[in-house]
């Protein structure tokens, strides 16, 4: 057998198990009886009427928005601050996409609630209204919300055996990582993921390193799921530990399928990677951090067509 029919044959065995898995979980494994879901994943209103896969064919951005719960054992993942918030527009047939990191303390009109710290839109109004303020923000309204918690992502990143991340610099932080992460490529298990996400102590930018680490998490992620989509089991794995632990709003299997599909249709090397920049300051008492609109705004245009974000921001 060639070497290019084994490929075929692995692609097509992949998107086979893929399905069955898929179907499998959606009858067996209904949104009501998720037992305390780890993540959630809804679509937006700006979803509706969205066929995955025809818009990957005619080309163009799907915009998803990543949160990182700060719920803690016992509590809701939706309905606690974000601790990560995160803003990714892939394109499947560009290949390009770009993650648009937002500062989770920066100060902003939050619809319905007035000026707040915009990780709290997630406690005021769950995923929808976390969404629009990003949104409103960035001037770009994402499709989907998936929002999961510090376990959640541990698990993601279990499942994948660990990632890889280019560390710019050694840093410890005394309260979550007092171990410290060393400088260069390291690699990740599951627990120190969260650490590695959450740390901002000893980090000389504090919020914004923090969300630049977010991101490294994030691509490290994509890049193992790139590189082992091929392996037979590996991504019907993957799916069904996710939707095991997942509720799902307003999204059918198929459209699980699809959104895993053109994920995995991204080019590691294509991906670009922005944290809004802001000063630091003051509302009342609190120390927040006002960020620049008019950057976040010129992000959101660069990205909108086709993935790509150049202004400023790290390939």
């Amino acid at each position: 057998m060639s070497r290019l029919s084994t490929f075929v044959r692995r692609r097509l065995l992949t998107t086979l198990a893929l399905g069955v898995v898929l179907a499998l979980t959606a009858v067996l494994v209904p949104d009501a009886e998720v037992a305390e879901p780890r993540a959630e994943l809804i679509a937006t209103k700006w979803a509706k009427g969205l066929d995955v896969a025809k818009f990957t064919r005619k080309g163009g951005t799907i915009w998803v928005l990543a949160v990182g719960s700060d719920a803690r054992p016992g509590q809701k993942v939706t309905r606690t601050r974000g601790d990560a918030l995160h803003l990714i527009g892939f394109n499947p047939s560009s290949g390009y996409a770009t993650d648009i990191s937002i500062p989770r303390d920066s100060y902003v009109n939050i619809p319905g609630h007035g000026r707040d710290k915009i990780n709290s839109a997630l406690l005021y109004g769950g995923p929808k209204l976390m969404g629009r303020a990003v949104g409103n923000l960035v001037g770009v309204q994402p499709q989907y919300v998936f929002v999961t918690s510090f376990s959640g992502m541990s698990d993601m990143v279990i499942g994948v055996g660990g990632v890889d991340v280019d560390n710019p610099r050694a840093f410890t932080d005394a309260y979550v990582a007092p171990y410290g992460f060393k400088k260069g490529r390291i690699h990740i298990s599951g627990p120190h993921s969260v650490d590695f996400a959450r740390a901002r102590h000893g980090l000389a930018n504090g919020d914004f390193d923090r969300s630049a680490n977010q991101s490294r998490i994030i691509r490290g992620l994509h890049r193992k799921i790139v590189a082992r989509q091929h392996d037979v089991g590996f991504m019907a794995k993957g799916v069904s530990l996710v939707m095991r632990k997942m509720h799902t709003t307003g999204l059918s299997a198929r459209d699980l399928y699809q959104l895993a599909s053109a994920v995995a249709a991204i080019n590691p090397s294509k991906v670009r990677t922005c944290v809004v920049p802001g000063g630091i300051g003051n509302a009342g008492a609190a120390s927040v951090v006002f960020p620049n609109v008019g950057a976040a705004r010129a992000m959101g245009d660069d990205a909108r067509n086709d993935g790509r974000l150049n202004r400023g921001c790290r390939g």
